[in-house]
């Protein structure tokens, strides 16, 4: 996989290998990127819980804001929004120097091949509270392995 940003790291899409995550300080961040009100609460539900701080768009426009407003740690995106799709999203942020180090888990029911989409972490749906929590702390942990931070 090619990265984002210029001289930035890669991360691998295998997310879930082991059973026990540990719990990520609620320093980070997580923007999540979702047309489907239920999922979208569902998700900030799990991820509030598991003590991350959220953020909500419903739409790639929105998300694109949101980011020019405050940074986010992580970007969970769906594919299939509404006023853009989430391939162009992606494309959007790795153009712009202060989002292309954010790392990206795309949650998504599309069976198309995802191999060529410049992201980090991948799910398909349907995917339950704790597996989302465990690919976000995941993504998180390759992401700062990767960039050297601690």
């Amino acid at each position: 996989m090619m990265s984002r940003c210029r001289g930035a790291p890669s991360f691998g899409t295998d997310l879930i290998n082991s059973a026990m995550i540990q719990p990520v300080p609620a320093r980070h961040t997580v923007l999540i990127v979702e047309d489907d009100e239920q999922l979208r609460k569902m998700y900030r539900f799990a991820l509030t819980v598991a003590g991350f701080r959220v953020r909500e768009a419903a739409d790639g426009l929105a998300a694109l804001a949101s980011l020019e407003h405050e940074p986010a740690s992580l970007l969970i995106l769906d594919l299939g929004l509404p006023d853009m799709s989430g391939q162009d999203l992606v494309k959007e942020i790795a153009a712009q120097a202060h989002t292309c180090n954010v790392p990206i888990l795309v949650v998504t029911g599309s069976t198309q091949n995802l191999d060529q989409l410049d992201v980090e972490c991948v799910l398909r749906k349907p995917v339950s509270p704790d597996i989302l929590v465990q690919a976000v702390v995941k993504c998180l942990a390759s992401h700062a392995s990767d960039a050297g931070i601690d």
